[in-house]
């Protein structure tokens, strides 16, 4: 809060770490919350940010994984989130992201015997924060649950959502829009024809089931604002700044 009395904006970090994985809804919802949001290249930037300058952390997917310190940018994305954790700075990690918050929390990441690819449900304890599905899958490696997290959902893989303290780590895509289903289709289709993925039936599957997997994202991402991040008083509800600004 700013010493007026004012709404402070939030000021919000997104890492992204290639081309084809941009925030996408991510990055639409925040604007429409009014705060103020910074893309930071973590795998071509090398510089250090402070990660105690924001009010919240967001860590998207890669096609990289989360426990290969051969990739440069992976040792020091694991030193920002574990500073922005001992601040009690607030983190929402999505697939690689969700993988980097349990490695950071003490959980172990590792090449899972089975990927998980398309639309696939999950099995929720607390389907008001992470509903039940389906929601967007792609990814190779699985983690075990950091000590002290709370397991919110889970599939036959392994874990799909926790809540440690003030943060969220998913292993899911909410951010996913066509754009980016378009993108990853095109960039990755060696890895469908790999797994044995049809692309077309996934591009039209996709496009079915994306208004309902957006409503259910918007849900999620506001209860992760209001009652685990606790960040709605720092906020604003969309709309707000210009009802207050006219």
């Amino acid at each position: 809060m700013s010493n007026d009395g004012e709404t402070r904006r939030l000021r919000v970090l997104i890492l992204q770490h290639e081309d084809p994985t941009p925030p996408g809804l991510i990055q639409e919802w925040l604007r429409e919350h009014g705060a103020e949001v910074e893309i930071f290249r973590i795998d071509l930037d090398d510089r250090e940010v402070d990660p105690t300058g924001y009010d919240l952390i967001v860590s998207l997917g890669s096609e990289f994984a989360a426990f290969d310190d051969s990739k440069p940018f992976v040792p020091r994305e694991t030193e920002l989130m574990r500073r922005a954790l001992e601040a009690d700075v607030p983190v929402l990690g999505l697939c690689f992201g969700g993988q980097m918050l349990a490695r950071v929390l003490g959980g172990r990441v590792f090449r899972s015997d089975r990927s998980e690819i398309g639309w696939l449900p999950v099995r929720s304890k607390d389907p008001d924060l992470v509903p039940e599905g389906p929601w967007f899958q792609w990814h190779f490696d699985s983690f075990t649950l950091p000590p002290g997290a709370e397991a919110i959902a889970e599939s036959d893989v392994g874990p799909q959502a926790f809540v440690a303290g003030r943060s969220l780590g998913l292993q899911f895509h909410p951010e996913v829009t066509t754009e980016i289903m378009d993108d990853w289709v095109r960039v990755y289709r060696h890895e469908l024809d790999a797994d044995g993925v049809d692309p077309d039936a996934l591009l039209e599957e996709s496009r079915r089931r994306l208004p309902q997997s957006t409503a259910m994202a918007r849900r999620l991402l506001e209860r992760f604002l209001d009652d685990v991040a606790k960040l709605r008083a720092r906020g604003q509800r969309p709309g707000e700044e210009r009802r207050t600004a006219g």
